[in-house]
């Protein structure tokens, strides 16, 4: 039986247009899930929609339509995303699908008859941004950071989730469960060190949202229906291997997530996979703050690999730096110098001289090989790419200290047309569309059975130009 392997996402707000940092997140999971699949592994990826939140029924209500219309209309334009950037999703939830909204309504009345929600009365700071509830400490300068904007005093009667019930469990939870370990302290820091309160689950006086199945004049928390995505849209693939999240909603999904797993006895997942952000100039870009990089604009311009391959190239863990000018940098220098020119280079040669089978081991892609599988194991992808173009480099070493062009050695033009197989293999899952335009030039399968066998040798013709110097 195929090994299996479950991925998500976070899923998105559709109140604005997508940015850069969505299409980051994106590209990271894709970059896993086609890793997964090309071990053979059956792999789910999972991605989707917010819809349920409040700030997009506002966003509706400036934008003068009906808020079910907006959000169709907004969920499109993230799919489309998905498209323009060959993200290899498997489904795309949505939060109003008549699927999700039975799921969380099934698991809010199950948490209930577990006693683990209450009526009570809800006062405190509340971020419309983050559809978040806020303490004191959360604040800098008064401000969400996240937003920068200052919460509002909501005082409302209200149905609370016994979150403080399953402190104990959650903080033994999390000693396995978030990667990199600088976020994992964070939340076991946090829950050792502060009272964990009750979570307020519901929202009353809206018009908009999941109604709550055991009381009619409330709303459920948007947070408390989001989560469930997970699971309304497994397809039976629960639970996740991995969710793949930016460290801002790293609370929600190490605390709040597995508590409401625990209550309503469902499997918890095994991986919490938390990135850091993209910036602009030292500050997060978000929708939010108004800084935002359009990543439709930039494929459209620039194409999609190389859009790929410069959001790839930053951190996982830690926060980048990243802007056109970074894309542009990095297309020229490291796509179209080093692999576009030597793709162009062995090509054209190939077609003139032909090959010639030969055993020298210069070239061998195994010590590579072996170094992704152990960062791919810790979800570094940024290492695995670079590990990849290390070989790209050694390969262009090769080519110029024998100098094929002087000597027509077939043997040497055999040795980099099988190194060129080996690393595009390998860079499959980062670069699809360029992967399979090599592959097709040079005549062979993107497939990890093709690793390091001989070549199959058949005329070649010289490769059209795969980045074009911008």
């Amino acid at each position: 039986m195929k090994k299996t392997f479950y991925i998500t996402t976070a899923i998105d707000y559709v109140n604005a247009s997508p940015h850069i940092g969505h299409a980051f997140e994106k590209v990271l999971a894709d970059a896993l899930a086609r890793w997964h699949r090309l071990q053979n592994e059956k792999v789910f990826f999972l991605t989707g929609t917010d819809e349920n939140a409040q700030k997009n029924a506002q966003a509706a209500k400036t934008a003068g339509i009906p808020t079910q219309k907006f959000v169709d209309k907004n969920s499109k334009i993230f799919e489309e995303l998905c498209k323009k950037l060959s993200i290899s999703n498997d489904f795309f939830i949505r939060t109003t699908s008549k699927e999700h909204v039975n799921k969380s309504k099934e698991l809010f009345l199950e948490a209930y008859k577990n006693k683990d929600i209450y009526k009570g009365k809800y006062e405190g700071l509340y971020c419309e941004g983050c559809e978040a509830y806020k303490t004191e400490r959360d604040l800098v300068d008064g401000k969400c950071p996240e937003h920068n904007t200052a919460p509002k005093w909501i005082s409302e009667e209200a149905y609370f989730f016994r979150l403080s019930k399953y402190k104990s469990q959650i903080i033994k939870f999390n000693q396995d469960y978030i990667i990199p370990n600088k976020r994992k302290n964070e939340i076991l820091s946090r829950l050792k060190d502060e009272e964990l309160k009750d979570l307020c689950v519901s929202r009353t006086n809206l018009d908009w949202g999941i109604d709550s199945p055991i009381d009619e004049k409330f709303k459920i928390y948007v947070w408390f229906d989001a989560l469930i995505n997970y699971i309304s849209g497994a397809k039976g693939n629960w639970p996740a291997d991995v969710h793949v999240i930016g460290k801002g909603i790293n609370w929600f999904h190490s605390v709040i997530w597995p508590a409401m797993l625990i209550s309503t006895k469902q499997k918890l997942p095994k991986k919490l996979l938390v990135h850091g952000y993209l910036n602009l100039k030292g500050q997060k870009i978000s929708k939010s703050l108004g800084n935002t990089i359009n990543p439709v604009e930039l494929a459209e311009k620039y194409g999609i690999d190389s859009v790929r391959y410069s959001l790839l190239k930053c951190s996982v863990f830690d926060d980048s730096d990243y802007s056109e000018e970074i894309l542009i940098e990095r297309h020229n220098n490291e796509l179209a110098n080093k692999l576009g020119n030597l793709i162009s280079r062995v090509s054209t040669l190939a077609e003139k001289y032909g090959l010639e089978k030969s055993e020298d081991k210069s070239l061998d892609i195994k010590p590579t090989l072996k170094k992704l599988e152990s960062f791919f194991e810790n979800y570094e992808t940024d290492k695995a790419l670079s590990e990849i173009f290390a070989f790209v480099d050694k390969t262009n070493e090769y080519i110029q200290n024998k100098k094929p062009w002087v000597t027509y050695d077939k043997k040497v033009l055999y040795d980099l047309v099988k190194a060129i197989k080996d690393f595009t293999i390998l860079l499959s899952p980062f670069l699809p569309e360029t992967s399979e335009k090599i592959a097709k030039t040079f005549n062979f399968k993107l497939s990890l059975s093709e690793l390091n066998k001989p070549l199959t040798i058949k005329p070649i013709k010289k490769s059209e130009i795969l980045f074009k110097k911008i």
